[in-house]
């Protein structure tokens, strides 16, 4: 099997994880003498089941991914990586946006607003930043589809 296949049934266990916790919080209770939709104990049956199969998965997930490296970094690290750079990236957009932004005055006598750091810079940043981000999502997306799980 993959890694991405991995990926991919790792989340649709998710998924069927989070409806088996609804559907039986939903079954908790019913009226007296009524009978509820749904056997509980079947649900949490189905529930261990899945869980067992997303634990293992995640083990192996892991395992896969501290291990497989790529110009001589693992993928956790790579996956580390991606994750710092759309944080950066996310903040410092949000900044870029408030520091570009236009402040209307009505009178030459009113208090100037001007930005606090060079905008046309800051965005030359942020591009390689995307740039950068891109190609690091693109290396997992490959390593996904070519390394066997371990």
């Amino acid at each position: 099997m993959k890694l991405a296949q991995a990926l991919t049934e790792r989340s649709e266990i998710q998924k069927k994880v989070e409806e088996l916790s609804t559907r039986l919080s939903n079954n908790a209770k019913v009226q007296e003498g009524e009978k509820p939709s749904e056997d509980p104990q079947a649900l949490v049956t189905e529930l261990n089941s899945a869980l067992d199969r997303l634990e293992f998965l995640m083990a192996r997930i892991n395992l896969t991914n501290s291990k497989t490296l790529a110009d001589g970094v693992t993928v956790t690290e790579l996956i580390a990586r991606r994750d710092c750079l759309k944080k950066r990236l996310g903040i410092m957009r949000g900044f870029l946006d408030r520091a570009s932004s236009r402040v209307d005055r009505y009178s030459k006598t009113e208090i100037r607003i001007v930005a606090t750091v060079d905008v046309a810079e800051l965005q030359r940043q942020l591009d390689q930043v995307s740039k950068e981000l891109r190609q690091t999502d693109e290396k997992i997306q490959e390593l996904n589809w070519t390394t066997e799980l371990m």
